[in-house]
C-alpha cells in the first residue's frame, strides 16, 4: 500500500489538463517499458475534462492507441449507447476521435446485453474477462493496471462503492453488481477494492467546492467502508488531484507549497 501523494492546481481546468499530460507521460513510458499498456477509466465531470484535455493534447499522438488496453472502475446499468453511460461519455470525449482497438475497449456490459437485467451476472462476465486479461505475472485474477483513475464522490465514493454498501465491503470478488445506491441509476456495476488495488497506480481526482469535505474525511484516517475513497491504493503510487476549492479543507501542511 503507498502513502497518498497530493497535487493541488490552481483550478479545475488548469487540474484535467495537468492529469491528461501525466496520464500520456505514463503511457507512453509502460509501453516502452512492457510493449502495452492498461488504464481504468472514469465517468464523471473530471474524468470527462481529463478525457477532453488528453484528446485537444498534441502530445496525444505520443501514445500508440492500438496497443492501448482500456477498462472501466464502474458502470451505469443502462442500455447501450446511454448518454449517462460512462463508455458513451468517454467515446464522445475521445475515443471516437483517436485510433484504439475496439477489441481493447473493454466496457463493462450494459442492461440490454447478454445478461439482461441481471446486474450480478454482467458484474460476474467482467470480472471473467479481467481474469483471463491477467498473466501469471499478475499474480491475481485482474491485470496489474498501470493508471487506474477514480472520481471521488461529495459522499467519499468512488467507483460505485458507496458508503455503508455492501459493495465497499467486498473482499474475495473482483466485480460486484451494485443495488440502490443513493445516486440514480440505482443499478450499476463496480470493481471492489480489492480490484482497484491491484493497480501500479490508482488517481484520485477531485475538484470543486462540493467535493472539499469528501476530500477532507478520506485523507484525515477515515475507515473505508465509512468513507470508501479512503481505501482506494496503488501498489506503487497513490495519487490524488485536486483543484484548491476541493484542498480548501486541508491543512496546508498535507501538500507541498510548490503545487501549481
Amino acid at each position: 500500500m503507498s502513502a497518498p501523494q497530493l497535487v493541488v492546481h490552481r483550478d479545475k481546468e488548469l487540474m484535467a489538463q495537468a492529469a491528461a499530460a501525466r496520464l500520456i507521460t505514463r503511457i507512453v513510458d509502460a509501453q516502452a517499458a512492457r510493449g502495452s499498456a492498461s488504464v481504468v477509466l472514469t465517468g464523471g465531470r473530471n474524468g470527462n475534462a481529463l478525457l477532453a484535455a488528453l484528446g485537444a493534447s498534441s502530445a496525444r499522438d505520443a501514445i500508440d492507441w492500438p496497443r492501448l488496453d482500456l477498462w472501466w472502475g464502474d458502470e451505469r446499468f443502462l442500455p447501450e449507447g446511454d448518454p449517462e453511460r460512462n463508455v458513451t461519455q468517454a467515446r464522445e470525449a475521445l475515443l471516437d476521435s483517436v485510433p484504439v482497438d475496439p477489441a481493447r475497449v473493454h466496457a463493462m456490459p450494459a442492461s440490454n446485453g447478454p445478461y439482461g437485467s441481471e446486474a450480478d451476472a454482467a458484474a460476474a462476465a467482467y470480472a471473467a474477462e479481467l481474469a483471463a486479461a491477467a498473466g501469471p505475472e499478475d499474480h491475481g485474477p485482474v491485470p496489474t493496471f498501470d493508471v487506474l483513475m477514480l472520481g471521488v464522490g461529495p459522499d467519499t465514493h468512488v467507483a460505485s462503492l458507496f458508503p455503508e454498501l455492501p459493495g465497499v465491503r467486498e473482499s474475495s470478488r473482483t466485480v460486484v453488481g451494485v443495488h440502490g445506491a443513493p445516486k440514480p441509476p440505482p443499478t450499476r456495476i463496480s470493481l471492489t477494492l480489492p480490484a482497484i488495488r491491484a493497480a501500479r497506480e490508482v488517481w484520485l481526482l477531485a475538484a470543486g467546492e462540493d467535493k472539499a469535505k469528501a476530500v477532507t474525511i478520506a485523507l484525515s484516517g477515515a475507515g473505508e467502508v465509512q468513507a470508501p475513497a479512503a481505501g482506494a491504493h496503488g501498489r506503487s503510487r497513490t495519487l490524488w488531484l485536486l483543484d484548491a476549492a476541493a484542498a480548501s479543507g486541508l491543512p496546508r501542511g498535507l501538500y507541498p507549497p510548490a503545487s501549481p
